[in-house]
Order: structure tokens, then sequence, then C-alpha cells
């Protein structure tokens, strides 16, 4: 049997390997938020640090756009409605959670976003220190790799015609993640939704198309788990 060691490094390779396949539809959503830290009203160290603190895509650049724009409760309560989701990612993430180190307890959740859960949620049959490693070598990679993203965005978004419609790429990236997650009934119906919903209202001004698909993906993952669990029920 091949020892610890070797465990270890099977699961990172596997982990890089995940993490780097799923974040290629995230590159142009990169980009789109570079470009509005950019162009919207924020200083752009201000706007550049919502990266480093907040790394929730979507969240990010509806805060990014309504700067300036909306009242500070008003853009409090965009960036929790579509973060909502993230609830029942913890809810479903809190038996394996259990698990771990204090430590891990209180610092892994940072790195919880979309990716991140569509990727470990299928690791969570794994032994505490594997998921560990799995886990947070896939969030670290997206995390620097959204960040460099960003960066990226910041400096060539300018020059990329407004002809190619980067506003499509919040949704393209929503419907990436049901490749990964289609284990998950309720994660794939959220993404399906809101990533859709996100498309079809991509014209509305100050991106609340984003908002919009948000919301209707938290509404059906949400009547989707319910469904589930009551018919488990039965």
């Amino acid at each position: 049997m091949p020892g610890p060691d070797v465990l270890v490094r099977a699961v990172d390779r596997r982990a890089l390997a995940d993490a780097a396949t799923l974040f290629i539809p995230a590159i142009p959503f990169g980009f789109v938020v570079g470009l509005a830290i950019v162009d919207g009203e924020m200083p752009v160290a201000v706007g550049w640090s919502t990266s480093v603190v907040m790394f929730a895509g979507a969240a990010q650049l509806a805060v990014l756009t309504l700067a300036g724009t909306a009242t500070l409760w008003a853009i409090i309560v965009a960036g929790i409605v579509i973060n909502a989701r993230h609830v029942m990612y913890s809810a479903a993430m809190a038996p394996t959670f259990r698990r771990q180190p204090r430590w891990m307890r209180w610092l892994g959740p940072m790195l919880l976003i979309d990716q991140t859960f569509a990727l470990s949620s299928l690791q969570a049959g794994r032994s505490p220190a594997e998921f560990r490693r799995y886990y947070l070598t896939a969030g670290l990679f997206i995390y620097v790799a959204w960040n460099v993203a960003t960066v990226l965005g910041m400096l060539i978004g300018p020059v990329i015609p407004t002809s190619w419609r980067l506003d499509a790429a919040p949704p393209i990236m929503f419907m990436g993640l049901v490749v990964i997650g289609a284990t998950s009934r309720p994660a794939v119906a959220a993404a399906v939704v809101g990533g859709g919903v996100s498309l079809v209202a991509a014209g509305l001004p100050d991106r609340l198309g984003i908002l919009v698909g948000g919301v209707a993906g938290v509404a059906a993952g949400a009547t989707v788990d319910r469904r589930r669990s009551r018919d488990g029920e039965r």
C-alpha cells in the first residue's frame, strides 16, 4: 500500500488539476470585476481590496457597480442576498467540518465559494486530513488565481471591445459549476437558474442582472432542497 506521504501528494495534484479546470470559466468574470474596479466610483486601491477581502465574485461586482449610485444599506443588502446561497453551502459542509481542527473550522470558510463547494462536496468521504489538504489546496489556488484575474482585468479590461459582451461572463461561470457539481440537485438548480436568469437579464442597468440571477438561483436551490427533504421524509 502507498504510504501517507504518497496519498497526500496525490490529493494535492488532484486538487490543483480540479481547481484549475473549474477556474477557467471564471477568468472572463475576473476581467469583468477588474474592469468594474477601474471604471467604478471607488478608489482603485479600495476596489482592488475587495478581491482580497470579499473573495465573492458576484457580490463583489454588485458592490463595485452600486458604489456611488446606491445607499450603503442597499449595497450591503445586495451583497447579502447574492451570497445567501452560501448558507446552503455551509449547511451542506457542516458535518465534514465538524471533524476538522478548530483553526480549520474558523479559517476554512473564507475559501468556501461556488467552485470550492462544487469540488470539496465530492470529497467528503475522505479522511479529515486528506479532505483538509484537498480543500485548502483547491481553495488557495482559486483565491490566488482570482486575484490575478482581477488584476489582469484592471490592466487589459479597458481595451476589450464592448461587443464581446463580457456581461455574459458570470452566467458562463455559473454554468461551468454544473459540470463538477452535477451530483447535488440543489447546487445544479441554483447554478442553472441563476446563470440563465443572469444571462437573460444581462442588459439591465448597473449589472442588476447579477442580483436578479442570484436571487433566482437561491430560490431555485432552496426549492429543490426543500422538495428533496420532503420526499425523503415520506
